[in-house]
């Protein structure tokens, strides 16, 4: 079972070395084909630009609390420019190297809606020359002592290519007693040599081994070799929706099995695989427990549109909020703070679903619940419930209630197939989740007049709608209550 609260990762001093990038995204809506050439014609609504690449691993590392330090090659233009003021942004040392013969890597994503039309590159692949590498070793020499752990960040594109400079990056940081943990790229993982852990995927893992990998058995077999034949402590596969697998010396391979979870988007998700697991490392954690936090982590960011960093109260209440069954986890990812609803939320907005919103205390759930939340959920995509917290119930029932802790009320309210999220709130109101969240409606129980409806003036006020949904039945937690009582 996985720990319920996160490790401490505020002296977790990380660094990450390798391929930076700047992912640049152009979204959009297509509404009909160019006249000049059969090709969509894009109507650009938003553009913005977020760490990519070994840029993207710090971000996840700064996001959770860790100390990221981030050292690779930018070119000397505006593509550099805005990398380094990601990193000031986000709280990453800086540490880039400028480069002048060759560009910043820039991937220039075009989307409509969830649909990726195109992605254009900027880079130059040619193997960096000796001044480049010897700078990058000295900011290298500058910056490990006193770190926890050190990541290499392997895109292929120019730095680990380059003779015995990987060799050299993890000769200095075992000298310093720092554990090594490669993503890496390619067949030719000599380069790899004695570090602390490699995170390939199963098709490195298969191009590595020269072989298809045809089940768990098979999987743990080649893994154990090409752990072996590279002196690594450790090899964790990634698995995609199979999970993963943990091989150590002297340790039974570890099947780690993936959570259900919708996904939107991939990129960027083996970049929260190895940042998550070295900060559980760096912060004391053992490393099948870290690995089953990496997973988790994973779990969360294909959730996400675009490259998108995990953060530590994601992580959090994804770790504390799952109930285990026995077999996995169930109802995972429906609940949450109100910082990882907005991103869910925000991930449903670029798909084109429509958000809709209610709240109450929901006591002993009962038909008349059931009812309202299902007229709900049919009159959009998505239905999200602010939920009271138990303090909220109290001020607004009295002393004697709830009758279930919001805990309990919680993990109901999740088990109904019509509840897409769940979200337990403070206040007396839901003001304040309705601010953040924007539903595009909000629905209410006939009970209620609109013009008494909390949050009606909010939601009309930027273009949403209020619905009132009939009664059915004489259902009343107040008097089920009072009829137990007597």
């Amino acid at each position: 079972m996985q720990a319920e609260v996160l490790p401490n990762f505020r002296n977790c001093r990380i660094i990450v070395l390798g391929d930076a990038m700047l992912d640049r995204y152009i979204m959009g809506e297509v509404r009909r084909i160019s006249p000049e050439a059969p090709v969509p014609v894009l109507h650009i609504k938003e553009r913005y630009e977020v760490m990519g690449g070994a840029g993207n691993v710090g971000n996840n590392l700064a996001k959770i609390g860790c100390e990221a330090i981030l050292i690779g090659i930018i070119g000397q233009d505006r593509e550099g420019e805005i990398l380094r003021d990601l990193c000031s942004q986000n709280e990453i040392g800086d540490m880039l190297v400028v480069d002048k013969s060759r560009p910043t890597i820039t991937k220039t994503r075009v989307i409509a809606k969830e649909q990726q039309l195109i992605r254009v590159d900027e880079e130059e692949l040619e193997i960096l020359d000796g001044s480049v590498r010897d700078e990058l070793l000295s900011q290298f020499e500058k910056n490990v002592a006193g770190c926890r752990a050190v990541i290499l960040s392997d895109y292929g594109k120019g730095i680990f290519q380059m003779p015995d400079f990987c060799q050299s990056v993890i000769s200095i940081a075992r000298g310093h007693k720092v554990p090594v943990f490669v993503d890496p790229k390619g067949k030719q993982w000599e380069r790899y040599s004695h570090a602390t852990c490699i995170t390939p995927n199963t098709s490195e893992l298969e191009s590595v081994a020269g072989t298809s990998i045809h089940s768990d058995l098979h999987l743990a077999q080649e893994a154990e070799k090409i752990r072996e034949r590279y002196h690594a402590e450790w090899i964790l596969v990634t698995r995609g929706s199979k999970g993963m697998c943990l091989l150590g010396q002297e340790e039974t391979p570890l099947i780690i099995p993936t959570i259900a979870r919708e996904v939107y988007d991939v990129s960027g998700a083996g970049d929260t695989v190895i940042a998550t697991l070295a900060a559980c490392i760096a912060a004391g954690v053992n490393f099948p427990e870290a690995a089953r936090m990496a997973n988790t982590a994973a779990g969360i960011v294909v959730g996400k549109l675009g490259t998108q960093p995990i953060t530590a109260a994601e992580l959090q209440d994804v770790l504390r909020l799952e109930e285990s069954n026995g077999n996995g986890v169930r109802y995972a990812g429906k609940s949450g703070s109100l910082e990882s609803a907005q991103m869910k939320v925000q991930a449903w907005r670029s798909n084109g679903d429509r958000i809709v919103f209610t709240n109450g205390c929901f006591d002993l759930l009962h038909p008349g619940h059931i009812h309202l939340l299902e007229e709900a959920r049919a009159m959009g995509d998505r239905l999200i419930v602010g939920l009271n917290s138990d303090a909220s119930v109290k001020r607004l029932k009295g002393s004697r209630r709830p009758i279930l802790p919001e805990r309990d009320r919680l993990v109901l309210l999740k088990a109904l197939t019509c509840v897409d999220l769940v979200v337990i709130f403070e206040e007396d109101t839901p003001v304040k989740l309705i601010e953040t969240l924007r539903p595009d409606i909000l629905v209410k129980g006939s009970d209620y007049r609109f013009e008494e409806v909390v949050g009606r003036e909010i939601v009309e006020s930027y273009g949403g709608q209020v619905a009132l949904v009939s009664l059915v039945g004489d259902y009343s937690t107040t008097r089920v209550v009072e009829k137990l009582a007597s």
